[in-house]
């Protein structure tokens, strides 16, 4: 059992991006699905499908990841982990961070649930900063 479920994510999709491959496979829960979710939102997979296996107790999540059809470039540059268990990083929506000028997304926990800094600063909700992607 992993003591930062989030951050096996992050790596999983990591891992899979730097091996070129199409479908990643992820344990299941409630914050991953939302995590995809928004990831879908956003345009940096191509989808998403959970697979709820007779064979083991937790289902999985199966993410279709996105390239460029030219350059085989994926469309996630980077992935960084922000908040973490020994240290959680809070942010008020007066000082929500801007990944890239606003060019990639920081991913908040907030209490309306998992959002973007961009419909964060919407709500008007500040929360925990997961993570960033671009």
């Amino acid at each position: 059992m992993t003591t930062d479920p989030i951050a096996d994510y992050l790596t999983r999709i990591r891992n899979a991006i730097i091996a070129k491959h199409r479908i990643v496979e992820i344990p299941a829960s409630k914050m991953k699905t939302q995590l995809t979710e928004v990831l879908q939102e956003k345009g940096y997979i191509r989808g998403y499908k959970i697979d709820a296996n007779l064979n083991s107790v937790q289902p999985t999540i199966k993410i279709a990841l996105k390239y460029d059809l030219f350059t085989k470039e994926s469309a996630i540059v980077k992935l960084k982990r922000v908040s973490k268990p020994g240290l959680r990083k809070y942010v008020a929506v007066a000082a929500m961070p801007s990944v890239i000028n606003g060019l990639g997304i920081a991913i908040l926990s907030t209490s309306k649930g998992i959002m973007t800094d961009k419909e964060a600063r919407k709500m008007n909700v500040g929360g925990e900063v997961l993570c960033y992607v671009y």
